[in-house]
């Protein structure tokens, strides 16, 4: 009888430690899942950054990126159930530090508004072009309702477009749209930009990541995700001078 107990006991006892251990991978394999997914958030965000700007004469002017305070860019925005209801999106921003480098970049998602210039698109890459500290620091905070937080507007394209310092002071941020080849800018009234903390907290550890930290001093693996993005920043946009008006 006492060997029937015994046996019973060791029996539970490793059936706790299957079903313990079989948790644990699910959980592993789903952190590492949606891992995966900042990843591929961060190569799109990337890769559409480039494409526009390796596009001839159809990029964000040289004279807008100098004032860059920092950068958005949202792949493939949807929009919402049924047609109906605005748009929603994933993507990054990174605040450009006062010697020109780039800080941590951060997820955000986007959600509602009504995009101008969009009837009858289904998706579109967004960038945003943020001129002062004012603009981006809602979003920084936490959240940002483009009209009431900042005022934003459609940006200028072309590489060589005049756009004047009087213009630039007039708006924090410079929105753009892409869909289907076309490149151009686009009014985001009414949208709502907002910091992803599940997504920052499983790259970076936290979900209070610090906008302004260098990027050089990212953990391997939190560069391993961002690092499309970052590089993508380097190349296209830490070409110009910042200006610190």
């Amino acid at each position: 009888m006492g060997s029937r107990r015994f046996l019973t006991f060791i029996s539970a006892a490793v059936l706790s430690i299957s079903c313990f251990a079989a948790a644990a991978q699910t959980q592993t394999a789903t952190a590492k899942a949606e891992q995966s997914d900042e990843a591929e958030r961060a190569s799109n965000a990337g890769a559409v950054l480039g494409e526009i700007m390796s596009a001839p004469d159809q990029d964000v002017p040289e004279a807008l990126l100098k004032r860059a305070q920092g950068i958005a860019v949202i792949p493939h925005v949807v929009k919402g159930a049924f047609g109906i209801g605005g748009r929603y999106g994933k993507g990054l921003v990174a605040q450009r530090n006062a010697d020109g480098s780039w800080g941590t970049p951060l997820f955000i998602d986007i959600g509602g508004g009504s995009f101008g210039l969009q009837l009858g698109v289904q998706a579109t890459d967004l960038v945003m072009v943020f001129t002062n500290r004012e603009g981006i620091l809602p979003l920084l905070k936490g959240k940002l309702k483009i009209g009431a937080d900042a005022s934003a507007t459609a940006g200028p394209v072309g590489r060589n477009a005049e756009v004047g310092t009087d213009i630039l002071l007039k708006s924090a941020i410079y929105s753009y749209s892409r869909s289907k080849g076309l490149f151009a800018g686009v009014a985001l009234d009414g949208a709502v930009l907002g910091l992803d903390d599940d997504a920052n907290k499983r790259v970076y550890g936290t979900k209070a990541v610090t906008a302004g930290a260098p990027s050089a001093k990212l953990s391997a693996s939190a560069l391993g995700v961002v690092g499309p993005f970052i590089r993508a920043l380097q190349k296209y946009v830490s070409a110009t001078e910042i200006s610190r008006k």
